[in-house]
């Protein structure tokens, strides 16, 4: 047997937390002395200590710990509830970094406040294209929305025109619409060019309508930082006397497994003022 210092040592973690484990009943020693009082536990027991101090640090109240414990979850049981756990915790981690992204581009919009560059907006006509394209609503126009429907949209869509044998001719356009049922949320619509007769099957083809007048601005990095060069252009159609006539498309020119080397082409509909 091990006194409490050495389990605690074996086990690394504080003896005071064996005393509270103790007194909560969630890890017994396996012998008290009744003379001395002191505590004594086996190597056995550090199976039981490895899983409480895993489910508390997954986030479990030491009530729950004690309630799994007690009704014996066999080990491939608990395997499956901290994969769970881990996904959960995972799925926060990226929902943060997301937020951090953002943070990071209404920051740059700030910073750019008062002299951003305009010089590059152009003024074009946009023809229309036959595209490919999935479609699915997201909750808001916010870049934690979009990004979460459109990436798997393309996923989906490249994967369908692989398996019909239809290969796309030229870049992704992703466009967006409000959606019919309204609460301010947004049809997605991930596009890609192809050549293919129009109809409706596993994916859609149509041609998309030409633009006849277009306020573009090239977006060099990934779309999750592609605020302040979206607001450049808000700024650049504001000063100019233009208003817009929908949501800016997004043209897909450079696609590289690294998204901070993307180059994508941001075209907003504007009629004059």
């Amino acid at each position: 047997m091990f006194t409490i210092g050495d389990f605690a040592r074996h086990g690394r973690v504080s003896v005071r937390m064996l005393r509270h484990y103790d007194a909560t009943g969630l890890l017994r020693p396996a012998h008290v002395d009744p003379a001395s009082g002191y505590r004594y536990y086996t190597a056995a027991q550090l199976a039981r200590l490895n899983r409480v101090i895993a489910l508390k640090d997954l986030g479990f109240t030491l009530q729950q710990v004690g309630d799994i414990l007690d009704e014996k979850v066999s080990a491939e049981e608990l395997r499956g509830m901290l994969r769970l756990r881990r996904a959960e915790l995972e799925t926060a981690m990226a929902a943060a970094r997301a937020r951090l992204v953002q943070v990071e581009a209404r920051l740059r919009a700030i910073e750019s406040e008062g002299h951003m560059p305009t010089n590059d907006v152009v003024i074009k006509s946009v023809p229309a294209v036959r595209v490919a394209e999935l479609t699915a609503t997201a909750e808001s126009y916010e870049p934690e929305h979009i990004g979460p429907v459109i990436g798997p949209l393309y996923e989906e869509l490249f994967r369908l025109l692989h398996a019909a044998g239809v290969p796309p001719t030229g870049p992704g356009v992703a466009y967006y619409e409000d959606a019919p049922e309204g609460g301010g949320r947004i049809r997605v619509h991930a596009a890609v060019q192809v050549s293919a007769p129009l109809g409706d099957g596993d994916f859609r083809v149509l041609d998309l309508p030409a633009l006849d007048r277009a306020a573009t601005v090239v977006h060099r990095g990934s779309m999750d930082a592609v605020l302040p060069t979206a607001q450049t252009l808000a700024h650049w159609i504001d000063a100019n006397g233009y208003r817009t006539a929908g949501y800016p498309r997004e043209v897909s020119l450079e696609c590289p497994e690294n998204r901070d080397d993307w180059v994508t082409e941001l075209q907003a509909p504007v009629v004059q003022g």
